[in-house]
């Protein structure tokens, strides 16, 4: 490692020196570089300190033409140059700067900046991408209206888009064509987009609640469009939901999506163009499953609800990256919930929170919502700022209820429209919203970890007292915590399962406190926590005749699930200590039999919910339990239960299966998606029995199949099965789905997750097949991020080749996409976690990292994994 990562700290902030009202961007793209005139028009900022002159444009891999102000060139004596971009000294109050680049999109490999995705080029600018487009002030709090201009040749690019309003188009030069667009909102540059290409579309219109039609596109490759008709239904349903909930109307003339394959992140909001990776856009029943289309749908409302929520009110520095996106993706859970089944949509967001923010949470790299410092800002998009953000806001709407928050929010965005803000701005506009007292929330924003509530209770005389501790764990940099402001939902139900009386919101707010019912007529039955009303860890011993009570009975979904992942968690629990004392595997616990056998014979008329019931905890969820991680022991402490399950209950997971098999033609509706995920899940138990009729089940609901969904489900059936039967369907999805590229990911997964053979040299050996593309992250992601998390017997293995192999990966897209590679060095970064041998061999790999030359992103990851070793 050559030097130490540089952190940008939080206090450090100051406003800018300098502001820019307008930015007219021109460019000329050719065939062998695209040449970029910005002209700004800035003045000093009033708020600046008084005196300071100093004004720093950031700048990346540029090859500077050109820089003016008021029309006159500054010599090279009249600025300070560095890697990271350049000093102006001594200017005006008011002036023009003009600002000539050039850039080399075709060989900028980094997927920052303007690049070339196949035949597209295509920008993406957040956090810090501009900086590789121009020399400007590449931060948030910078905002300005732009005017772009684009010129190219018209038969290589005939579709030229940009932000905003198309106000003029027409031929330029021989062959060669020009668009301008103008967008009237101020925004910041990390908002800029631009796209160029041949590209097919598909067009339609949206009429808003006061009658304006906005014309919409979505853009992709030819050949594409066909995919692409749910993702424009998806944006209209937003579009619908957002006037709907929040009165909030969309405030161009156009809305424009474009499809790219080399993408780093799922999608990004540009005001007006969102950019999105063609795995968020593209949904057809032959080549998406029923989860693949309920993700483009979130993700597509996730960036139009940006339009407001992280567009029109921005923030103000990258500290605050949860402002936007915490909010937005509350939104979209709101927005998932009302699309979907609620129970099971709630429950898909607990299970993210707790596989794997808490986590991440737990791990070298836990930090505040909003971090105090970092490095490398690509660093920082992470669940604990989306996803961890998201619950803070939630928590903040029960408390307030949610149309009183609904209000809430709109009195934020008025307050703050065309502003760059603060996480602390909208906790006030929260608070003198709904009157709500805040003061001690904030400290979610503060401090990392998970903090732990106890539950302890006593019964006597009527009267039920739970007593509730609450702790946090140290985290790195912050040994002690302050009691959180905790919402925490509390149902009571009779020894039927019968409601004793409305569920009770209280807000937990002291290290200790007790909280009592009074005229109870016996001991009741209590459901805490229920819908996971805080980021927490709950402590609550109940025995197995209440937990089955609650899993049969409790009025809230995600309350019957937890009651379910409890039975399942004391027998996986046990026997991984059993494997790991080398003692006898304890068959199935009688209490668990007996919760199932509830559950089979009177299952939720949710479909969705009686797969997630049956579905058991994952090996994180059991890993978690745990203060080391036993890869080992885990893993096979959690086949043994589902074997030991799928033999007691063979005839009725059967019986499932024939009553939820594939019938009828496909639609992605909440019933249709809940019976294929309960055939998908009774299939996959009925695979740990591994006999020659669940091979030749498995491959017959594979031929028969005309969707991929149910194709999955048998492949995933025969993933753990070798023989003729999973050979066939494999080569047969192989040659069908060749030119799919979003397809193939999901062959590249089930080839790095298969145990038998050798999964390296399996996984060496596609790193060099034709099919595979080490430049597109989506492919890299499924084969490397398949091993590690899909196959985790092989990555942990005991010669220490699946490290060695990862290794090598790292190092390799270091060179040139160092955003990917740090995520990847993420995995082992939390080796502490892990028992040995598995804990030294992830460290070893870190050190290896360590002694290589390194960008600042994979750096910073390596340093917080060795910190403290």
């Amino acid at each position: 490692m050559t030097g130490n990562p540089q952190a940008k700290y939080r206090a450090d902030y100051q406003v800018p020196t300098f502001l820019i009202d307008t930015v007219d961007l021109d460019f000329d793209i050719q065939a062998d570089a695209t040449r970029v005139t910005a002209t700004h028009t800035v003045r000093r900022n009033p708020a600046a300190p008084e005196g300071a002159s100093r004004w720093r444009l950031d700048g990346r891999d540029l090859r500077l033409v050109h820089i003016a102000i008021d029309g006159a060139e500054l010599g090279v004596d009249a600025y300070t140059q560095d890697d990271g971009g350049l000093w102006l000294d001594n200017l005006a109050d008011r002036f023009t700067l003009t600002v000539v680049t050039e850039v080399d999109p075709d060989h900028n490999l980094s997927l920052e900046g303007l690049y070339r995705s196949g035949p597209i080029l295509c920008t993406q600018c957040e956090a810090t991408g501009f900086s590789r487009i121009t020399y400007f002030p590449d931060r948030p709090d910078v905002m300005a209206c732009f005017t772009t201009r684009i010129e190219a040749d018209a038969a290589t690019y005939p579709i030229l888009l940009s932000n905003g309003n198309c106000i003029d188009s027409g031929p330029a030069q021989a062959g060669r064509h020009y668009a301008v667009y103008e967008d009237p909102f101020a925004k910041p540059c990390y908002l800029f987009a631009l796209v160029a290409g041949d590209l097919g579309v598909l067009h339609d219109t949206y009429r808003t609640g006061s009658g304006r039609d906005v014309a919409l596109a979505l853009y992709t490759e030819h050949g594409n469009e066909a995919q692409c008709a749910h993702a424009m239904a998806s944006l209209k349903a937003a579009m619908a939901w957002d006037e709907a909930t929040y009165g909030l109307e969309y405030d161009l003339d156009q809305f424009l999506i474009v499809a790219v394959a080399s993408f780093n992140m799922g999608a990004m909001e540009n005001k007006g163009l969102n950019i999105f990776n063609t795995a968020f856009v593209f949904a057809h029943h032959e080549t998406a499953t029923d989860l693949d289309f309920a993700r483009v749908r979130d993700v597509v409302a996730h960036e139009y609800f940006h339009n407001y929520t992280g567009n029109r009110v921005t923030c103000r520095d990258w500290f605050q990256l949860s402002l936007k996106e915490g909010l937005t993706v509350y939104r979209e859970h709101q927005f998932a919930i009302d699309h979907g089944s609620p129970g099971v949509t709630r429950i898909d967001q607990v299970r993210m929170m707790r596989d794997v923010q808490f986590p991440e949470d737990a791990g070298p790299r836990a930090h505040p919502v909003r971090p105090e410092s970092y490095v490398e800002m690509n660093n920082f998009y992470t669940v604990t700022v989306y996803e961890k953000g998201a619950e803070l806001i939630r928590m903040m709407a029960q408390m307030a209820g949610r149309d009183a928050f609904t209000r809430a929010v709109k009195h934020y965005l008025d307050k703050h429209d065309g502003q760059a803000v603060t996480i602390e701005d909208f906790v006030v506009a929260i608070e003198e919203s709904t009157g709500l007292d805040l003061g001690q929330f904030r400290d979610w924003y503060a401090y990392a970890g998970t903090p732990r509530l106890t539950v302890g209770r006593e019964f006597i005389d009527g009267r039920l007292t739970l007593s509730i501790a609450q702790s946090t764990p140290a985290t790195p940099g912050q040994p002690d915590k302050p009691a959180f402001d905790i919402p925490m939902a509390i149902a009571l139900f009779d020894k039927a399962g019968t409601p004793l009386a409305e569920p009770t919101l209280v807000r937990l707010t002291q290290p200790s406190e007790r909280i009592t019912f009074d005229g109870l007529e016996s001991e009741p039955i209590v459901s805490a926590l229920r819908g996971m009303t805080a980021p927490v860890k709950l402590t609550f011993e109940q025995n197995t005749a209440e937990l089955t009570r609650l899993m049969a009975r409790d009025t809230d979904p995600v309350a019957r699930w937890d009651a379910a992942q409890s039975l399942y968690m004391a027998t996986l629990t046990q026997s991984v200590v059993a494997y790991r004392d080398d003692e006898t595997m304890p068959g199935l616990d009688s209490g668990l039999i007996e919760a199932l056998d509830v559950l089979l014979a009177d299952p939720p008329a949710d479909r969705a919910l009686l797969a997630e019931m049956l579905t058991l905890p994952s090996t994180t969820q059991i890993g978690e339990a745990f203060d080391r991680i036993d890869v080992g022991a885990v893993e096979t402490a959690r086949r043994h239960v589902k074997q030991a399950i799928a033999e007691r209950f063979e005839t009725e997971l059967a019986a499932l299966a024939d009553a939820h098999a594939p019938s009828g033609v496909y639609v992605f509706d909440e019933a249709e998606a809940g019976r294929r995920r309960v055939f998908a899940v009774a299939l996959d138990y009925l695979s740990a029995r591994d006999t020659d009729a669940i091979r030749e089940r498995a491959l017959r609901v594979y031929n028969a199949a005309d969707n991929m969904t149910d194709r999955m489900a048998a492949l995933n059936a025969l993933q753990r099965l070798p023989g003729p039967a999973r050979d066939s369907a494999r080569a047969d999805f192989a040659e069908r789905f060749a030119d799919e590229p979003l397809v193939m990911d999901k062959w590249l997964r089930l080839q790095a997750a298969t145990e038998d053979g050798d999964a390296v040299a399996r996984v060496r050996g596609l790193l060099d097949d034709r099919r595979f593309d080490f430049t597109n992250p989506n492919r890299v992601r499924a084969l490397l991020g398949g091993f590690v998390r899909g196959n985790p017997l092989a990555f942990h293995r005991d010669d220490g080749a699946g490290y060695a192999l990862l290794g090598d990966e790292i190092l390799r897209l270091d060179a040139f996409n160092p955003q990917l590679a740090a995520a990847l060095a993420g995995l082992v970064a939390p080796w502490q976690r892990y028992a040995e041998p598995y804990a030294q061999g992830m460290k070893d790999t870190l050190l290896r990292l360590q002694a290589a030359e390194l960008s600042d992103n994979t750096r910073e990851i390596v340093a917080a994994g060795l910190a403290d070793s």
